[in-house]
């Protein structure tokens, strides 16, 4: 793979990933929708089937999607620091051109509705109860059962299977979205809330700035304490080889 084909790939798989993972949250609560009113599981499942569908589209690049799991490919040593910024700039832009192309599927309903916070909540996470340490810990914990179980079941989501990573996404949110609608991805909150703040959207409002580092932090310190542990519990200097 070249940089050129990883920042391709990448580009592509994260703004498929966006593009039904805000569709889906969207669809369940704009105004006027066909899905609206859906409820939480079926956003569940439609972030899920995003990451199944970004994965066939990214799997050539090794199909990250998401900063976190590239810091742990990093920490692992599968990838160099220059071949990480790549993964990272093509997350980014992918997820922003998935954002900007959910926003163009439900333009008018984006106009018929009238809470600016359903609109900031299709592009980017929010808090049940904002409590920016303890949302930060909601996050760790979420990001940290996402890298952990991916490195621990072979590898890269690839490598592990598109639908194990979906399920895995479905379960993650079902159990442990509540507290913070689990960004689990730096790139999935910080590039749409770049399009809130950027897209002409009728009456959207603030874009939420002051929690915006939680969706970052939280995500990046998950995926170094469970890529630690991973090779903690791998190394034969804390635990002897079984015989």
């Amino acid at each position: 793979m070249t940089n050129g084909h990883i920042f391709l790939y990448e580009t592509m798989g994260t703004a498929m990933l966006l593009l039904l993972g805000c569709g889906v949250v969207a669809n369940v609560v704009l105004k006027g929708t066909k899905g609206n009113g859906g409820g939480w599981l079926l956003i569940n499942f439609g972030w899920g089937l995003g990451v199944f569908a970004g994965v066939y589209v990214a799997f050539k690049s090794g199909a990250h999607l998401n900063p976190a799991v590239t810091v742990a490919q990093l920490i692992m040593g599968k990838i160099d620091f220059g071949q990480a910024l790549i993964y990272w700039a093509a997350q980014m832009v992918g997820a922003f051109i998935g954002a900007v192309l959910c926003w163009l599927a439900y333009r008018d309903h984006f106009d018929a509705e009238p809470d600016p916070a359903l609109k900031l909540a299709v592009f980017s996470t929010g808090p049940a109860i904002r409590n920016p340490v303890w949302n930060t810990i909601t996050e760790v914990i979420g990001t940290f059962v996402l890298v952990f179980v991916i490195l621990i079941s072979g590898g890269t989501p690839s490598g592990l299977g598109p639908l194990f990573v979906a399920l895995l996404v479905v379960g993650i949110g079902a159990s442990l979205g509540g507290p913070t609608g689990y960004a689990i991805n730096p790139a999935r909150d910080l590039a749409p809330r770049i399009a809130h703040a950027l897209l002409p959207i009728k009456g959207k409002g603030s874009s939420d700035w002051s929690y915006a580092w939680v969706p970052v932090v939280g995500p990046v310190v998950g995926a170094i304490l469970a890529a630690l542990l991973f090779k903690a519990i791998g190394s034969d200097s804390i635990f002897p080889p079984i015989a």
